[in-house]
């Protein structure tokens, strides 16, 4: 590995996560490299908000911003200030030595060098919502259908009109409620004959004046509007157990059917959940092996947005740069880019984590 490139840090994904950390570590002057890929599980760099078109619920952007446009200016914020970006999608993390050693996609083999070696990684792969490939699901995607009512409810499309939520478990029944708020009427097909939900949201859903479910129901077709950037207008619908088939006018299509964490990279590796997601100590990035730490979606399974992948990518830059402080020795010189000491103990224990104070740098 002699001529393997080597970093302190390597950042491998591609949303706010990552490019939150990657701004904090290099204003640190730590140099790190993020991985970006392409078209890494299916989803082009910048993350599900690339399939967003407007966020109107990021701190900054009082008439909102394409998920695009708020990606692209991330990644110019990370360059700017010293990030490495590579768009290549890392296939293969060795974890089980230091330095850990990350390879690039088609250069994976037995016997293929690695890519880079780093002190320190950052996972931030995020998350997939899962799709359900309906017929017209592609056309009407981001123009009726969302997998985020929390993130696209309060759109103006979706105000006084019929919405329909997929899902019979607790998210769906949070959706649906929260998207009382604005449509005129929210219908929940739910596929089986009763609900996986808490028996307390199950209540509160089946007893919402604005809410209808429809059980042994499903999805069939999403209609609309036949012209570019057209809108959902029709959703045909199936009953399971009679085969009988209507067709509901509904503006809004919500898919509550779970989340695939893009975790195949560390299986096996870190503690995984029993849904796959990585496992972090409580209020931390810190992963179950020292030096290894995850932010963003692959570790958040509850909240899932934009904002509060941003600040764990904040956590997992200060706790990155104090690892690689305490891995340099007490003779290095602290950073600018925070002030704080680290506390007597292991590093990656959630008890002994260290302490950040206010800057004024920051």
């Amino acid at each position: 590995m002699a001529n393997t490139p080597h970093t302190k840090v390597a950042i491998i994904g591609s949303g706010p996560a990552a490019h939150t950390a990657a701004i904090y570590l290099s204003r640190a002057e730590l140099t790190p490299v993020l991985y970006e890929g392409m078209l890494a599980g299916g989803t082009a760099a910048g993350g599900q908000l690339t399939t967003t078109t407007d966020v109107e619920n990021y701190p900054g952007f009082p008439q909102g911003i394409s998920g695009p446009d708020l990606m692209d200016s991330m990644r110019a914020q990370s360059e700017r200030f010293g990030t490495k970006i590579i768009t290549e999608t890392i296939s293969k993390l060795d974890l089980k030595s230091k330095p850990f050693r990350l390879w690039r996609e088609y250069d994976d083999n037995e016997g293929d060098a690695p890519a880079h070696t780093a002190d320190a990684v950052i996972i931030a792969t995020g998350a997939n919502a899962r799709r359900l490939d309906l017929p017209g699901e592609d056309k009407y995607w981001q123009n009726g259908i969302s997998a985020c009512a929390v993130c696209d409810g309060a759109v103006p499309i979706f105000r006084n009109k019929h919405l329909v939520v997929i899902g019979g478990g607790d998210s769906a029944a949070e959706e649906a409620i929260f998207l009382t708020k604005y449509g005129s009427k929210v219908t929940v097909l739910v596929r089986k004959d009763k609900l996986r939900a808490s028996k307390a949201m199950a209540t509160r859903l089946l007893s919402h004046e604005k809410v209808e479910v429809k059980f042994n129901s499903q999805g069939v077709e999403v209609l609309g509007e036949n012209k570019p950037r057209g809108l959902m207008t029709q959703l045909r619908i199936k009953n399971n157990k009679t085969d009988e088939e209507e067709t509901l006018d509904a503006n809004g299509l919500f898919y509550a059917v779970g989340h695939d964490p893009a975790t195949a990279l560390v299986k096996g590796q870190l503690d995984l959940d029993e849904e796959g997601y990585v496992k972090t100590q409580p209020g931390t990035s810190y992963t179950s092996l020292p030096g290894v730490f995850a932010a963003g979606d692959v570790q958040d399974k509850r909240y899932r947005q934009a904002i509060t992948s941003a600040g764990s990518g904040c956590i997992a830059a200060l706790e990155a740069e104090k690892y690689l402080a305490e891995l340099a020795g007490p003779d290095e010189t602290t950073s600018p880019e925070q002030d704080s000491e680290v506390k007597k103990g292991d590093i990656n224990g959630a008890e002994n984590a260290p302490e950040y104070r206010s800057n004024p740098l920051l």
